[in-house]
This record gives structure tokens, C-alpha cells and sequence, in this order.
């Protein structure tokens, strides 16, 4: 009796333990490889390197925890799978500073399990921890010489706040992580931008977490407060232009379908990702092409891998402002939560995600992503008035397009980052810049007063917006319809007539290069009239067209420092806008892997020196969108949206219009609301 007892004990726990099996493999395949870190996987990290380095013995800081990219040929075979009938390990990759040693780790989330732990030896350092930025920017409160300067200067030290600065590299041969602290006045307004206080330097070492460096030279009056206060709560009558209100119903709900982070929205899905140092990641783009009957992938993966910003003022007190926001910053801890109704549309939907803290801890983004449908342009039309006896003709169809938005706020600049899907086919990122210039504070009122270069606009009395750039670097791993692609130049020329076979003189057509090596495939943007394609020769239209997908560049901006310059040195994936290179799972970071202080050996620029074969090959387009910012008034003291970007569109990819049968929405009768 006591051994059919423990017979049926056992067959319970196996029952048991059978059922809880079938159940964790079932939640696991609805875990997309691709999907961000959990709030418990980053946990695993932090568990598993303090296990390694525990914190009552070591120093330790967690400077990016990241999505381990899994093999991009065995994710193929995963997606082109049952989904779940393969495994693909979920690893995190780790950079940790422990003991002033920069650290390497992958770590198999699965395991629980490091898997390697390197060392960095190399130039340039992890991005800056949002702990320790904190840490500095109270340092200056405590430390006497600051606040005898601000006394010096009549200023209230509770109304002073500071802020951090990655410092750069100017040809030292010795770095050591330090930022430099710029400090504001916060009294009658939170526009503290606006209000430097000039001539302090103050650096800052980060290891000893204390200030190293401190200078106190002539001084410029702190430019007033009056009118930069940007809260609405705080602004006074006439308001204007008055704008009406403005509803929007979706009676059959949205047009989208969100699954975990993947989304299936008319003839597109792909999958929302995110990094903390990239932000939102978009992979696996594909789109139903309803002639074949099957999805036919555009992108395998999609983001802005750097963004630099050097201003343009050579004085002592700026020369060093040339960042690097990503990399430097980090795009992903530097996102923000939206506000509904205000940063998206009353129907868009939200992502929350989870970020990780200078000592590995989860915190939760809320909002970090909206997604929602945009109404109101024109797909196509045409309206016919030529044909005899036939009523006049108008047909058109109203476009609903797709947008993925996130907003990315590093000091004082938004970065309002959105992803554009048409159902026709094209791919629209786009960037808008609004938030608060940096302001040089002067000792001049009025243009005429200017007696020398003040590398800048004065915006306002004593208020110079310094001149800058935005350059964005995009990384777009393009698969159309396929891995192996090509990348072309399309150049349009003119010719003359000169048979006297035409009474014109002259026309232009076009002549197509294919790009054999990464030189062929170097491009500046502007500089004569072409089209640039990325194709698969692999695949030929009815009427024998290479399928493919062109970039339709927007406004182009070009860097006008020096090549030899320190900042363009780090900064040299800007030196053409368009890139090519054949696919490599560590190629990333445009910028390089450590880009505070780098020294620019490990950049687009370096790697594209080994000039490889891209023809017939798995290529990655990398596409540098740039704005030069001369700062005007009305960018002051909080500025209006000034917007770039660029389009992926179809080219021979469809045998015709994709859109030409797609119904526009329903009109929407809405009735009267009672009063």
C-alpha cells in the first residue's frame, strides 16, 4: 500500500512538473528574440555580474545592458519557422565599469550564466551612467570656490543648478572619464538654458567623483529671465492664434494589431525593439504584396546609430561642445515618457519598456513608445477632363499611414523620432528638433553693439544662440526580398543633340553603376543630380526589372569642419552621406563602441577602409541626415519644430501600383452632441 502511495506521489510530481514544462515552453515562444530586456532578465544581469563582483568588495556600474544580437542567418530560420520550434538564446551584452576596469560581458539570460568576460584596453569610454551625472551636478553646491564665485557674483546658490558635458578629445595622449559641468539660474523661470552663468570651469573626475579642475575667469551678466518661462501656467494674455478643438473616433478601432512588441498593420509587420543606447529598434519589416500572395521582407533592422552635435564657438568656454548624444548619452536612457493627446493623437496606443539604472536595477519607461494611424493626405488621385462625351472624372483615395514615435530629450534639446509606413510601400523616418537653444551669454544688447565674430545669433539682449549641427546617422540593414542585394547610382546626364535628328538640343537619361567595393558606394548627397537604389539582382520583375527599394534623400547637410579637426576626426561617418558595407554583427555604433572620448579609430569611416565586396552581398545602408542650425529669434526662448528626414521607396519592387485597388475609410457621420 505504501509503495502504490508513493507510486501515485510520483506520478503527480511528474504530472506536475510535465504540465509546468509544456507551460514555460509555451510562454516562452510568445518571447520574441528580438523583444527589449525584461524588467526580470535585467535583473538576471545585475544578479549575475554581482554574484561575479559583489558590491561590498568592488566598485561597480552598469553603463549599457543591451539585447546580445542573435545570429542574424539563425533569427532567419526562426522567423521562417513554426515560431517557437527553435531556439534562440537570449543573451545580454554588458558593459560594466568594475574597479576603474571597463568589462565586456555576454550573458546568457536563460543560464542565468556569464558566458565571457573581457576587458577594454582601447581608447574611449562606456557612456555615462544617468547615477553619476546626478552625482556631479551636486558636487559644485558643496565646494567653496563655487560658492564664492556665485556670491562674487550676487547670485542665490539655492537658485543655481548645473549640468553635465562629455568633454571630448583634443589630441591628449591620456584620458581620464571626466565631464564638465556648466551651471544656471533657475530663479522666475525652469528655462535654465536660457540663463548661464558665464567663465566658470569646473571638471569633474568621474572615478574619484569629485571636482579636479576649477577656473573662475571674467564674467558676462546672467541673462534675464524675463519671457522665457515656457509653462503654460505662467503665460500671460493675448493668447493666439486661437485653434479649434479637434476629435478623432475610430468606430471600427485601430487598423493596427499590436502582439508583444510585434505589429501587423495593413500589407506591413515588423517588430518594435528597444536599446538604452539606440532607443526604438524596428526589425523584420515586411510587406504582403498581393499580386504573389506572400510577405516579402524590406528591412531586417533599423535605427539611428549615432547623433553628433558639434557647435561651432572655438573659445575657451565651448570649444569642447561637440557630442555625440548616443553614444555618449545614450538614446534609449535619454528617451521620456509621452503625454496623450499632446506628443501623440487621442487614439494612439503605448509601449512601456524597461531601462536600466546605473547599478543594473529595472526601471520602468512608461509611454516610451505611441503608435497610431495618421489620417488626411492624398494616396493618389486624378481628375479627367479630356475625354469627349464622359462626365468629368475624379478618383482618389485618402492615405492612412502608420507611425511609430518616440521622443528623445538629451540636455537641452527633443528629439522627436518617428518611423512613417505607407501601405504603397515606403518607409518615412524622420527626425523634428524642438526644446531651447544653448545660449552664450554676451554683454551686448543690440546687433549694432557687435564688434567681433559671435559664432552665433543674438537672440535675444545679452543672448547668443550659438551656431551647431545635427547630424543623424541611420543604420538600415535593407533585405529586399531577400539578403543578397546590390547597391546602385543611378546618374543623370544631359546630352546633346548633335545628329539633327530632334529640333532639340539636348535631353538627359540616365546611366546605372553597381557598386562593387565599400569606395564605389561613398556618397555625398548633392553634388550631382542621381538616384540611389538598393536592389536584389536576384530578382527580376514580369518585365525583367532588378526588385528594389530607392532613397529619397530630404534637405542635405554636409560637415564643414576640417577632416584633421578632433571632433570631425570622431565624427567622420559624416563625411558623406551615404555609406554601404557588407553585414557584420558587431558594426553597430557609426560612432564606434566607446565614444565618450574616443580618438576615432573605431568608426564607419575605418571600418569602410578595408573596402569590401558589396556587390551580390548581405549590406547594411547607412544614411547621414544633417541639419546646419543658424538659431533666429522665434527658435527663442523654446522652439518651434524644425523637421528633416527621408524616404525608402518601392522602385520595381511591385509589378504596379500596390495601392491602386485600396479602399480609402468610411466617412464617419457624427452626430450632433446635445447641449
Amino acid at each position: 500500500m505504501a509503495s502504490s502511495m508513493k507510486l501515485m506521489l510520483l506520478l503527480l510530481v511528474l504530472s506536475f512538473l510535465s504540465f509546468q514544462a509544456v507551460h514555460s515552453s509555451s510562454a516562452l515562444q510568445f518571447q520574441h528574440p528580438l523583444d527589449p530586456l525584461t524588467k526580470q532578465e535585467i535583473t538576471t544581469v545585475q544578479t549575475a555580474v554581482q554574484r561575479k563582483y559583489p558590491t561590498k568588495k568592488n566598485t561597480l556600474t552598469f553603463n549599457y545592458i543591451g539585447l546580445h544580437d542573435p545570429d542574424k542567418p539563425s533569427l532567419l530560420k526562426w522567423e521562417h519557422s513554426k515560431q517557437g520550434t527553435l531556439n534562440i538564446p537570449r543573451k545580454s551584452f554588458v558593459i560594466a565599469i568594475i574597479n576603474k576596469q571597463t568589462h565586456e560581458i555576454v550573458i546568457d539570460l536563460n543560464l542565468k550564466l556569464i558566458l565571457s568576460d573581457k576587458i577594454h584596453t582601447g581608447h574611449g569610454f562606456p557612456t555615462l551612467s544617468v547615477e553619476e551625472q546626478n552625482d556631479a551636478i551636486l558636487l559644485p553646491m558643496r565646494y567653496k570656490p563655487f560658492k564664492e564665485s556665485i556670491k562674487k557674483r550676487g547670485l542665490n546658490l539655492s537658485e543655481v543648478v548645473c549640468a553635465t558635458f562629455s568633454v571630448g578629445w583634443y589630441g591628449q595622449a591620456n584620458s581620464k572619464r571626466a565631464v564638465k559641468l556648466d551651471c544656471f539660474m533657475k530663479e522666475t523661470t525652469v528655462n535654465i538654458y536660457v540663463r548661464p552663468i558665464s567663465e566658470l570651469y569646473i571638471l569633474v573626475d568621474l572615478d574619484l567623483m569629485k571636482i579636479v579642475e576649477y577656473h573662475d575667469r571674467e564674467t558676462h551678466p546672467v541673462p534675464t529671465a524675463d519671457n522665457t518661462d515656457y509653462r503654460l501656467s505662467n503665460q500671460k494674455p493675448p493668447f493666439g492664434p486661437k485653434q479649434h478643438s479637434l476629435a478623432t473616433h475610430q468606430p471600427q478601432g485601430p487598423g493596427f494589431q499590436i502582439n508583444g512588441h510585434s505589429i501587423s498593420w495593413a500589407n506591413w509587420k515588423f517588430h518594435i525593439g528597444f536599446d538604452s543606447r539606440a532607443g526604438v529598434v524596428l526589425s523584420l519589416a515586411s510587406i504582403y504584396d498581393l499580386e504573389k500572395h506572400k510577405s516579402r521582407r524590406v528591412m531586417y533592422r533599423g535605427y539611428i546609430s549615432e547623433l553628433f552635435v558639434p557647435y561651432q564657438d572655438p573659445s575657451e568656454d565651448w570649444y569642447f561642445k561637440t557630442f555625440f548624444d548616443a553614444g555618449e548619452f545614450g538614446f534609449g536612457l535619454s528617451t521620456v515618457s509621452m503625454k496623450p493627446n499632446r506628443d501623440c493623437p487621442s487614439h494612439a496606443q503605448f509601449l512601456d519598456v524597461y531601462v536600466h539604472t546605473g547599478d543594473g536595477s529595472p526601471s520602468l519607461l512608461e509611454k516610451a513608445i505611441c503608435v497610431f494611424e495618421k489620417y488626411g493626405d492624398i494616396m493618389w488621385r486624378h481628375t479627367e477632363t479630356g475625354i469627349p462625351n464622359v462626365t468629368e472624372l475624379l478618383e482618389s483615395r485618402t492615405e492612412v499611414n502608420l507611425v511609430v514615435r518616440s521622443v528623445v530629450t538629451v540636455g537641452n534639446y527633443d528629439n522627436i523620432i518617428d518611423w512613417e509606413f505607407k501601405a504603397s510601400g515606403s518607409i518615412k523616418p524622420s527626425i523634428a528638433l524642438t526644446g531651447i537653444l544653448e545660449i552664450k551669454p554676451v554683454d551686448i544688447k543690440h546687433k549694432s553693439e557687435i564688434k567681433k565674430d559671435q559664432h552665433g545669433t543674438l537672440v535675444s539682449a545679452n543672448s547668443v544662440g550659438v551656431y551647431h549641427d545635427h547630424f543623424y546617422i541611420y543604420h538600415l540593414d535593407l533585405d529586399i526580398d531577400g539578403v543578397d542585394n546590390s547597391f546602385e547610382q543611378t546618374n543623370l546626364k544631359t546630352v546633346r543633340v548633335t545628329d539633327g535628328s530632334s529640333k532639340r538640343k539636348s535631353y538627359w537619361t540616365v546611366e546605372t553603376k553597381t557598386a562593387n567595393t565599400e569606395s564605389d558606394a561613398k556618397i555625398s548627397i548633392g553634388m550631382a543630380p542621381a538616384e540611389l537604389a538598393i536592389v536584389n539582382p536576384n530578382k527580376k520583375t514580369a518585365v525583367g526589372n532588378q526588385v528594389g527599394y530607392r532613397l529619397i534623400p530630404g534637405a542635405t547637410a554636409h560637415p564643414l569642419l576640417v577632416e584633421d579637426d578632433y571632433p570631425q576626426i570622431r565624427g567622420a561617418f559624416t563625411n558623406h552621406n551615404v555609406w554601404v558595407t557588407p553585414y557584420n554583427r558587431s558594426e553597430k555604433w557609426a560612432g564606434g563602441l566607446y565614444v565618450d572620448q574616443s580618438r576615432g579609430e573605431d568608426t564607419l569611416a575605418v571600418w569602410t577602409q578595408k573596402n569590401r565586396n558589396i556587390k551580390n552581398k548581405d549590406i547594411v545602408l547607412w544614411h547621414v541626415v544633417g541639419i546646419h542650425h543658424v538659431p533666429a529669434q522665434e527658435d527663442f526662448p523654446m522652439m518651434p519644430l524644425l523637421s528633416t528626414g527621408f524616404e525608402l521607396r518601392p522602385t520595381n519592387f511591385f509589378e504596379r501600383n500596390p495601392v491602386l485597388k485600396t479602399l480609402s475609410p468610411n466617412d464617419v457621420a457624427w452626430r450632433e452632441c446635445p447641449k
